[in-house]
């Protein structure tokens, strides 16, 4: 949702944290835990807390209303 939100392309965030851009798909999929070293490593590009872009509860999906 940063990404997009910030309108970086998958490609130039991969080329800013040194992985390849399919890291960046997997993560945003849910299919792949990163690092610690990754997660604070993207937090940090864009400048915010680690807990605003990882959780350990899933995030509410986006257009969702609470019931």
């Amino acid at each position: 949702m940063l990404r997009a939100e910030r309108q970086v392309s998958r490609r130039h965030l991969a080329e800013a944290l040194g992985v390849h851009y399919q890291t960046v798909g997997y993560l945003e999929r849910g299919e792949y835990s990163p690092s610690l070293h990754l997660a604070l490593s993207i937090a940090r590009y864009f400048e915010v807390p680690v807990e605003v872009v990882f959780s350990t509860e899933p995030f509410p999906r986006i257009g969702h209303e609470p019931s």
